[in-house]
């Protein structure tokens, strides 16, 4: 199996794993013989001899069946009425040769505004040119995002929390949505504010959001700001809290735009941004010899996002845990904080991380791709960090 096909696979195990329906598959892979009879019960008796464990046993065998495994399996999920997973596979092996990713490296995302030209005041948006100045000689390195507009930005901005919620008001997040919503409307995406969602209504207003034809666009943006917390997790770590105070995971957002809810975002960039909390613990930060942001409005009093750790009910199915990013769903998913601790939030200014996240696209995003403005967003919050409060001004 070629090395793209067998990194699919494996990053396309939970999903996998999730939805595959193995029963019907068994003569189909007879039929294409991708497996001998011995083969087949071999995955049969796999672990408990649960669907999940034939599944996940089924997708690790496929490994060693030779160079056209993948797009076989993909024919006999097509043979067994498993249309979902295989369009979703096959649009993601087509789009992966396409794009062509330089061996251990993602592929780059760059947002660049249009520069103005002497008839156009520059209202912002995506230039046609994709590639930063280190790939225009290698432009098949980078997603193609010309469309305008780009596509579609959701800001769920969560301020005020039900009284029996026991969560704070989140005063100073108005500013971060007004920053946000500015910014990527500059980036020429079609942006949509929704403010105080429960999470019954967060999740409605995701999966209408992944429903939408996103054919002629070329990527997806969701924001959100809200309290937040620790959450068990197989990829993406941390919860955040609808303003009835019940969690929603990100893990579980995230995967409301995979190749079964989203199709038409298959092999495009998704790109979350969470200003929320990680956990409780404080990160008090460290001595730096200068700083290149100006220092924090004296007098402010900033406040966390935090909520203590809540453990989901349930077992983790460890084995289909994949830790790298991005997934093979094109995701892209950047937070204020590390897992277990903090955000902080200035009630005047906004949160340190969407007024860092602002200024670096602002001065860098018409020449480095995403993952380079994250790494400056990241030296800014180290920055921001040294400058931490004391315990009296949490």
């Amino acid at each position: 199996m070629e090395e793209a096909d067998r990194q699919l696979l494996r990053r396309s195990r939970v999903q996998l794993v999730s939805e595959l329906q193995v029963v019907p598959l068994w003569d189909a892979l007879l039929n294409r013989e991708l497996f001998t009879p011995d083969m087949i019960e071999d995955i049969q008796r796999a672990g408990s001899g649960s669907r999940r464990d034939q599944a996940r046993q089924l997708i690790i065998d496929l490994e060693t069946r030779g160079s056209q495994a993948l797009p076989l399996f993909i024919s006999c999920l097509e043979d067994t009425g498993q249309d979902v997973l295989a369009s979703f596979l096959r649009t993601s092996r087509q789009s992966a040769k396409l794009l062509k990713p330089t061996p251990g490296n993602p592929t780059p995302v760059v947002l660049r505004p249009k520069t103005p030209s002497p008839v156009d005041t520059g209202s912002g948006g995506f230039s046609d040119v994709c590639a930063p100045k280190t790939l225009k000689g290698n432009a098949d390195l980078a997603y193609v995002l010309n469309a305008d507009p780009c596509g579609h930005c959701l800001i769920i901005n969560n301020v005020n929390f039900c009284p029996d919620s026991g969560h704070s008001t989140r005063t100073g997040s108005n500013i971060d949505c007004e920053k946000l919503r500015r910014r990527f409307s500059l980036l020429h995406f079609a942006v949509e504010v929704k403010c105080d969602l429960t999470a019954k209504k967060m999740v409605l207003a995701l999966v209408e959001l992944a429903r939408r034809d996103h054919s002629a666009l070329d990527c997806c943006v969701v924001v959100i700001l809200s309290h937040g917390c620790q959450a068990s997790h197989l990829q993406f770590p941390g919860a955040v809290y609808g303003t009835d105070g019940c969690p929603v995971s990100i893990e579980r957002i995230v995967n409301i735009f995979n190749g079964t809810g989203c199709p038409s975002l298959g092999g495009k960039p998704k790109l979350f941004f969470i200003q929320a909390c990680g956990g409780g613990q404080k990160d008090h930060g460290f001595e730096v010899a200068s700083t290149s942001l100006e220092d924090r409005a004296s007098g402010s009093n900033p406040e966390t996002d935090a909520t203590p750790f809540q453990e989901g009910s349930g077992t983790i199915d460890q084995p289909d845990a994949v830790s790298s990013l991005p997934t093979p769903s094109d995701i892209f998913v950047s937070y204020s904080t590390f897992p277990g601790f903090v955000s902080w939030r200035d009630p005047k200014s906004g949160s340190w991380y969407v007024e860092t996240l602002d200024s670096i696209f602002e001065q860098w995003a018409p020449s480095e791709d995403l993952q380079s403005l994250l790494l400056r967003v990241s030296a800014g919050k180290v920055v921001g960090a040294s400058r931490a409060p004391g315990p009296n001004q949490r």
